[in-house]
């Protein structure tokens, strides 16, 4: 039981992942058609897959009522959509929050920009672990061990000729966003997309989340995209003062005789 649950589970990574026809997925699988079909018949049958009129299968009902529901129990989702919102506003590009889980970086909210040319991304779906500023700033959030075991299983693939596709060049500038307090994707995963990022911290100090502002380069250069960090730190500062977050007070310096 346990191992075709994990095979159905594998199965619909796959779909999510573009993978959707029966041949396609057995072959991904590595098992025979006969028992991909009685998976996803299964699959099918409690509405998490559908399959179309070309035999082709994809994400059914419940799979997005599920979706929904967790994004909805993401308490920082909550929090941060107002404010967001505001900070997309005020700039007109597109903001994204994102969240780690188990090894990915998914984006749990999204506000579209203004602009006609506009960052490909969508809700519930995993961002790069190694080409986005989101991630920078999740994994910075990690402890050092938790890192290094992420960024070490990561299979590197050049984007554009700015990728970082080295394990310990993406620690280097994980290292160097998180004592800055933020990270940048410039021109790494498009050629025409700049990012800043920074994170939102929890009550317990962590880093919970991260806010993200893309903008392409005909719209702003990459020194017009620098120029929006203090309003992307304004709002994940308040997004952390709501979550409950206290910033540690600096020590008064010691009088001296």
């Amino acid at each position: 039981m346990s191992q075709s649950l994990s095979r159905a589970l594998d199965l619909l990574r796959e779909i999510v992942s573009g993978t959707n026809s029966l041949d396609a997925l057995a072959a991904t699988a590595g098992v025979h058609k006969t028992t991909v079909l009685r998976l996803l018949n299964t699959l099918e049958e409690h509405g998490f897959v559908t399959r179309d009129a070309s035999f082709r299968y994809h994400l059914g009902r419940a799979m997005f009522e599920l979706t929904q529901t967790a994004l909805d129990e993401q308490d920082v989702r909550g929090v941060a959509a107002p404010h967001i919102r505001s900070l997309g506003a005020a700039t007109g590009q597109t903001v994204h929050l994102a969240a780690y889980e188990s090894g990915s970086v998914f984006y749990i909210d999204k506000v579209e920009s203004r602009q006609p040319l506009r960052m490909y991304s969508r809700v519930g779906l995993p961002a790069s672990l190694y080409a986005t500023g989101v991630a920078k700033v999740l994994l910075g959030g990690l402890d050092e061990a938790e890192r290094r075991r992420v960024v070490t299983g990561i299979v590197f693939e050049r984007y554009t000729d700015k990728t970082i596709t080295e394990p310990d060049a993406l620690l280097a500038e994980i290292e160097r966003s998180t004592e800055r307090g933020w990270a940048e994707d410039h021109e790494e995963h498009e050629s025409f997309m700049n990012c800043l990022a920074a994170p939102v911290f929890g009550p317990d100090g962590r880093v919970a989340a991260a806010v993200s502002i893309s903008v392409p380069t005909m719209v702003l250069p990459h020194s017009g995209v620098r120029a929006l960090l203090p309003q992307l730190l304004a709002t994940t500062a308040a997004i952390s003062t709501e979550l409950g977050y206290a910033p540690p007070v600096a020590a008064e310096p010691s009088a001296t005789a």
